[in-house]
């Protein structure tokens, strides 16, 4: 007889999980509060303008690839997958800006100009990140990480001072490089895991490695047909998704879980998956049952906020490439005012993308679909006037760097920002990237993805193992799946799940 499992929220680590359960004959239903799924990954259309809503780089093929194999597909059956040539272009602080080439052999070329002698040391540095990937995304990440035993593995093991756990981001890469706009390149995706690189294990030099060897990438028509194609596998496999239907709480005895209460009504379950905020789960679902008390979330290092802008430009803009990374103010303050003093941002570093320049699809013929992005502190107070404020200032900066006049042209704008990160997500603090990856929460440091109290309850997400990100959130639904079937399963030969 299938059990039935409950998962609260329709983000991409709920669906992961849902598909992996429905594969092996879980009866899995998925209750999401909006009117529609992807969870930060959403979507919305206005007036011929495709906009995604959160993640926008396409990093780590390979965990996408993966996914889909498990279940009988290749990406692209789903969606054109384009390698963006350059990655990015990064605007300096000395008027100067620079294309991030896709081809190794001019990435090393760039690095030379740089720093004589860096890309012999870019080679070394590389050939360990690489190390650091495959240890990292092919082991590390799958460990459910409820024991310290789990990583007492011979690979683990012999590589642990190759993983360089307890070194620091920030003196491993100063121990190669000393340019600063190589520094600023190699230290810009842990502005996204949420510490400043001096706090950030060096293991995460992984990510260099998937930024300039693996590369930087697009699914033609956007990011939401990751989220269609995660739907369609789920539903394939019989998963019900049921949007509307905000999870209220639990009913539950004998420390399991038994119903699960939305404004629609009551659900019988014999097991729970939490997808949506951990602290929101735990503080305002669970009735009593909490893993963690609000003093031990108010003790934790968040990952950034972010104040975004969508934006409908009526003509076309020059001198922008799909991704823009403005690095012309200081990094180094920039952090310390999201980590160290949280304030609103002195003078931020800000994101800018523009899809439509490799995806016509996204705007109307003629104009420009436009997302920009300022890392922030979480849980700042957060109004219109601000938001106006921050705008202003970003757009002075991108109108002088591009030479566009682009304000007079806007003919659509949306802002997103820490209130609405709490409404729509019941994100605590309205942070958008989870826990900081620092040492002291990551691997058995994160929050557990089992509850201590209710023996059927469990989580998913960025919140828990292993981490933020869109291939991380993947990840951390095949994870919990397999702790379900081993806890849980439905007969004896449920553990030897075949896409598992």
């Amino acid at each position: 007889m299938s059990k039935k499992v409950t998962i609260i929220g329709a983000g991409i680590s709920s669906l992961s999980a849902a598909s992996f359960l429905a594969k092996d004959g879980y009866d899995v239903t998925i209750l999401e509060k909006n009117a529609t799924i992807g969870g930060r990954a959403r979507q919305f259309k206005h007036e011929g303008f495709t906009f995604d809503m959160g993640p926008s780089w396409y990093w780590m093929p390979d965990v996408f690839e993966q996914f889909y194999n498990k279940f009988g597909y290749t990406t692209s059956d789903f969606y054109d997958l384009k390698r963006l040539d350059p990655s990015y272009k990064v605007f300096w602080d000395d008027q100067t800006s620079t294309n991030i080439p896709a081809s190794e052999k001019e990435f090393f070329n760039l690095f030379e100009s740089l720093e004589k002698g860096s890309s012999i040391k870019l080679k070394r540095f590389l050939n360990d990140a690489k190390y650091k990937y495959q240890v990292g995304m092919q082991d590390l990440v799958f460990k459910p990480s409820l024991k310290l035993l789990e990583f007492a593995d011979m690979r683990i093991l012999k590589g642990l001072f190759k993983l360089h756990l307890f070194s620091s981001f920030s003196k491993y890469i100063r121990s190669y490089f000393k340019n600063e706009k190589i520094l600023s390149l190699l230290e810009f995706p842990v502005l996204f895991l949420g510490a400043m690189p001096n706090e950030t294990p060096a293991l995460y030099s992984l990510m260099n490695y998937a930024d300039i060897s693996l590369g930087t990438w697009y699914p033609m028509g956007g990011m939401f047909n990751i989220i269609e194609a995660f739907e369609k596998i789920a539903q394939e496999n019989g998963v019900k998704i049921l949007t509307n239907h905000e999870v209220k709480s639990i009913e539950y005895a004998n420390k399991k879980v038994t119903h699960v209460l939305t404004q629609n009504g009551k659900i019988p379950t014999d097991i729970l998956i939490s997808g949506a905020d951990y602290q929101h789960t735990d503080s305002s679902i669970l009735n009593g049952n909490a893993n963690y008390k609000n003093a031990y979330w108010n003790e934790r290092t968040m990952a950034p906020s972010c104040l975004l802008f969508y934006l409908g430009i009526d003509k076309k803009i020059s001198n922008l490439n799909h991704h823009n990374l403005f690095f012309d103010e200081g990094f180094e303050l920039h952090s310390k005012e999201i980590y160290k003093d949280p304030k609103w941002p002195t003078a931020p570093l800000f994101y800018a993308s523009a899809p439509s320049l490799t995806d016509p699809s996204v705007a109307p013929e003629g104009k420009e679909n436009l997302f920009l992005l300022i890392p922030i502190a979480p849980d700042l107070k957060d109004d219109e006037a601000t938001r106006e404020r921050y705008f202003n200032l970003i757009m002075d900066r991108l109108e002088a760097k591009t030479g566009e006049n682009i304000r007079d042209f806007i003919c659509f704008k949306k802002s997103f920002c820490i209130s609405d990160f709490k409404t729509d997500y019941n994100a605590f603090k309205g942070n958008a990237y989870g826990l900081a990856n620092t040492l002291r929460q990551t691997a058995i440091f994160k929050p557990s993805l089992k509850n201590r109290k209710l023996h059927n309850m469990y989580y998913t997400g960025q919140l828990t193992v292993p981490g933020p990100g869109v291939p991380p959130s993947i990840i951390s639904g095949e994870v919990v799946a397999r702790q379900v079937i081993i806890d849980h399963p439905i007969n004896d030969l449920a553990i030897n799940h075949p896409a598992l």
